[in-house]
């Protein structure tokens, strides 16, 4: 089989995924990563069952699945420690064909790197694309080293995507979201607790356990763009959630104030025209950037890296296969996007008399059991891969 040469821009979740993908396709690839090392976020990673399918294609949703938390009954509650709405974890399996499970992202980062040859990321390598290319010129990436020409560019730069910025110069680019977050991994407390989303006024916080006996801890609240706490993280998280329900006051105590992560969530709201600029393909945050409302982020990116595997291994002539992986993915993408901007909307009211309605109407729905709850995901939880790929790993 006659070998083709992909680069691949950035070794976060997407990227690494789609080098995956791609060599199990007969490709010959190249990651490049800006960063000195592959130093993923220190936070967790929930896969729903539409990601571990993609992941599944590639042989690897059992690796994962063997060393992830299965997240179990659980639910959102009020800051008091009422129960707005009761989740059940066989009821989204069935749901769903499978159920939802947590890992830590330096897991995930490692798994996808262990199926890759040595040698294929590199590290401590800035690129550009200098040339797009088309059906009759490879594309050209431009690095400290020198120049690469490759008949397929992944651009999996993430939100700040200096490729997108180039091939849509034209397009408005990101926007503040209203809010920032905060994560967070801490040992369990000593005192049991079901997983949960606790939705508060215009403040939310979740807590999951790794399979590993430790917690993943997120927080969410509207702030000013680029805002900052006058003295450490941890105290800001103290002074907004200290007085919520267990376990938030034992994880606030667990955490050293110099390991809290916080950053402004930004998105796309306005979609871009393609995924696609001659051979050059975006995926992830680099195409897609949403808010993590509905924790679809890097599950997104895992069904991106698998499309495009997909139409890029079938013969087709880069327009047509890139056109393809646009047709796929942009509509789908766009759809979650906006659901993540309104579920992010509902979920920081901060009028008294709408978070009421609010809860109560997530109370009146969950009285009919939580297949009502877990409507919100058909569509997004239940989508299944184009096409298995039987093909063997190249070695």
């Amino acid at each position: 089989m006659e070998q083709h040469r992909a680069v691949v821009i950035g070794a976060g979740i997407g990227g690494l995924t789609a080098a995956v993908a791609l060599r199990r396709r007969g490709w010959d690839v190249t990651v490049l990563e800006r960063a000195a090392a592959l130093t993923p976020v220190g936070a967790g990673i929930g896969l729903a069952p539409n990601a571990q399918r993609a992941l599944d294609v590639i042989g690897l949703g059992d690796r994962v699945r063997e060393l992830s938390a299965w997240q179990g009954d659980g639910g959102m509650r009020a800051p008091d420690g009422r129960w707005l709405a009761r989740t059940s974890a066989r009821a989204a399996a069935d749901r769903f064909g499978g159920p939802l499970v947590l890992l830590h992202r330096a897991t995930l980062v490692e798994i996808l790197t262990a199926a890759l040859p040595e040698g294929v990321v590199r590290t401590g390598a800035p690129a550009s694309v200098a040339e797009p290319g088309d059906d009759e010129r490879p594309a050209v990436v431009r690095t400290s080293h020198g120049d690469l020409h490759a008949e397929l560019v992944v651009a999996a730069d993430g939100i700040h995507s200096a490729v997108r910025r180039s091939l849509f110069p034209d397009h408005p680019g990101l926007r503040y979201s209203g809010f920032t977050t905060w994560r967070v991994v801490v040992p369990a407390p000593d005192r049991t607790f079901a997983p949960h989303e606790t939705w508060g006024r215009g403040r939310l916080w979740g807590t999951q356990p790794l399979k590993d006996g430790r917690v993943y801890a997120y927080a969410m609240a509207a702030a000013p763009e680029g805002a900052h706490a006058p003295d450490d993280e941890r105290a800001e998280l103290q002074r907004l959630f200290g007085d919520w329900h267990h376990p938030v006051p034992e994880i606030l105590a667990a955490v050293a104030p110099d390991a809290v992560l916080r950053h402004d969530v930004h998105h796309l709201p306005d979609p871009l025209p393609a995924f696609h600029h001659g051979r050059v393909a975006l995926l992830g945050d680099a195409a897609h950037a949403m808010q993590p409302t509905l924790g679809q982020g890097g599950n997104q990116a895992i069904e991106d890296a698998v499309v495009l595997a997909h139409h890029a291994g079938r013969g087709l002539q880069p327009s047509r296969a890139l056109a393809a992986y646009t047709a796929d993915r942009l509509p789908r993408t766009t759809a979650i996007v906006r659901k993540a901007a309104r579920t992010g909307r509902l979920t920081l009211l901060s009028a008294r008399p709408a978070v009421a309605a609010r809860d109560a109407l997530i109370t009146a729905v969950s009285r009919f059991g939580p297949g009502l709850v877990l409507r919100g995901f058909d569509g997004i939880a239940d989508w299944r891969p184009p096409l298995r790929d039987d093909l063997p790993r190249v070695s």
